[in-house]
């Protein structure tokens, strides 16, 4: 077999092959319209999403239309693909004016559309943050602010999305009311656990049975301090959204094109194919970053001792969003960075204890592991020892959300670059 972190790196690849837009949209495409086609999406998988539309759609019918994704998230152009849809670059997780500016534009062009006409949705994770038009009486300022209390806040990204919506123009199906008459087809890549598609980029295209009571209950849990326009506009329903039953989505439909389940399988499936005992936890695990590695750890250290239900040699693949929830800094101290791969595998270290015959990878699988320039982290059995010997403590580096710096002082940061896709958290422990 080839060196434990190799084999784990092939699965992620794979894992990110899968979910690659162009190889799944084609059978999802509708036939063209009587009237004109216009392409609307928002995500970090967007300008992949786009290039798939162009690929793909007849040359010879019309197509135009606006997608909004990350900065540096724009996928190089083939050779020969004439640019159809124009493709921008606005700020995530925290929304931007360029964000808002996008969003203004892509309600604009769905004025004067027509029942002859089709509205191609594109539609992937993170579309959230890049399609933000706050609703009347709230600024971009007072959006930024709550977002990066949100994300700081340990809330998940159904409870973070149902404020969202709450609080926006576009998201929660009002995209949808706004392309009435006509026809609305959109192609989703999943990034959420269960893959509702409600809640991926906060579902700017699908009826929302959330409520204004339901986002005001967040904000008070998680003691989000917003201003008291906002509270009043929440408790007296006025910021709504269109809900399931609604005429706004007749004959409308979604596609879901890519999903956290499948990029499992196709790993599980290259696992396989190594000779190795492969199994899949969930591609929907939720929960504290941290607390999930210890979990994992758990398991695999019964795996190591022939314990438990995995038979060595095997591969323990799992999936899901989880969350960081940031501790406050003492004074004086810098905060960390990381994302929530890199706190997993925080957990997974202190909860493997320098476990012998194992080895993990975790990564999102967009490229990109909350605000940094890495995918993840990766660890072995001697992953603990090594960072003593640099000095570094792992429960430090717990405390102040410090992944990033741990891992970069022992190489071990996954680094990819964005991957133009997103199915989100990929974790994948070997066990030999």
């Amino acid at each position: 077999m080839n060196d434990p972190q190799t084999v784990l790196r092939r699965l992620y690849d794979v894992a990110v092959q899968r979910a690659l837009p162009l190889h799944n949209t084609a059978a999802h495409l509708p036939q063209p319209p009587k009237g004109r086609t216009l392409v609307l999406g928002a995500g970090k998988a967007g300008g992949a999403m786009a290039q798939a539309v162009e690929a793909l759609w007849p040359q010879d019918a019309p197509l135009s239309g606006l997608v909004v994704t990350r900065y540096g998230h724009t996928p190089p152009r083939p050779a020969g693909l004439p640019e159809r849809i124009e493709v921008v670059e606005a700020s995530h997780p925290v929304p931007d004016a360029a964000g808002l500016k996008a969003a203004e534009r892509i309600l604009e062009l769905t004025e004067g559309l027509t029942a002859d006409d089709l509205v191609l949705c594109l539609i992937s994770g993170g579309g959230s943050a890049l399609l933000t038009l706050p609703a009347d009486g709230i600024s971009l300022e007072d959006k930024q602010a709550i977002n990066r209390q949100l994300l700081a806040s340990g809330a998940n990204i159904a409870e973070m999305n149902c404020v969202r919506k709450h609080l926006s123009r576009i998201k929660g199906g009002r995209l949808a009311a706004a392309c009435s008459p006509a026809r609305v087809v959109t192609l989703t890549i999943s990034d959420v656990p269960g893959d509702d598609p409600s809640i991926i980029a906060s579902g700017p295209t699908v009826p929302d049975a959330s409520s204004c009571a339901d986002a005001l209950a967040i904000l008070q849990r998680y003691a989000i301090d917003v201003p008291p326009l906002l509270v009043q506009a929440l408790q007296a329903a006025r910021w709504e959204t269109p809900k399931p039953g609604s005429s706004v989505f007749d004959g409308h439909s979604v596609h879901m094109i890519a999903t956290p389940q499948q990029s499992l399988e196709a790993a599980a499936e290259s696992a396989r194919a190594m000779g190795l005992n492969t199994y899949i936890l969930s591609d929907e695990i939720e929960g504290e970053s941290r607390e999930v590695g210890k979990v994992h750890a758990a398991l695999v250290r019964a795996a190591a001792k022939g314990l438990g239900p995995f038979v060595k040699p095997c591969v323990i693949l799992s999936g899901g969003e989880t969350t960081v929830t940031l501790k406050a800094s003492a004074p004086g101290a810098t905060q960390g960075r990381g994302g929530r791969a890199g706190e997993f595998c925080l957990g997974l270290v202190q909860g493997l204890q320098g476990q012998a015959g194992v080895w993990a990878l975790a990564a999102d699988t967009d490229g990109i592991d909350g605000v940094e320039d890495n995918a993840g982290a990766r660890v072995g059995p001697d992953t603990e020892q090594r960072a003593k010997a640099k000095g570094l403590k792992l429960d430090d580096h717990l405390q102040r959300n410090d992944a990033y710096t741990y891992f970069e002082a022992l190489g071990d940061l996954i680094m990819t670059g964005p991957t133009h896709t997103n199915v989100n958290d990929f974790r994948a422990l070997l066990v030999l």
